[in-house]
């Protein structure tokens, strides 16, 4: 069963961001057309939204440009975000301690195929 679908991705790296944050807005997209995610993004109240909107936005852009795909018939096919690399940062605590946080970073990666009529 071969399946020619065309897969067009885009990725953003290093999204000063927790993944975790991340995919709970991924989930809410991931399945739906173009036009639908573009809805639900706009009006959800996280702060992941923003990168995740650049980045669909992206992935439709180069779906249209480079395979010549109509962007009204666009689904969004994956969508998830990996870990990046953690900034470490120190505070200061009691009795002269330092204490560590990671501030951690993440890559979100979305890919928009043509619906299946």
């Amino acid at each position: 069963m071969a399946t020619d679908t065309t897969e067009v991705k885009a990725i953003a790296r290093y999204i000063r961001m927790s993944p975790f944050k991340v995919r709970r807005v991924l989930d809410q997209i991931r399945g739906r057309s173009y036009r639908e995610a573009l809805i639900v993004l706009e009006f959800m109240p996280y702060r992941a939204c923003e990168p995740i909107l650049t980045v669909l936005r992206s992935a439709v852009a180069n779906a249209e440009h480079n395979a010549g795909l109509d962007p009204a018939k666009l689904v969004v096919s994956q969508a998830y975000a990996d870990g990046g690399p953690s900034l470490k940062r120190f505070r200061p605590r009691a009795q002269g301690r330092a204490y560590q946080i990671r501030k951690p970073t993440c890559h979100i990666t979305i890919a928009v195929a043509e619906a299946e009529a």
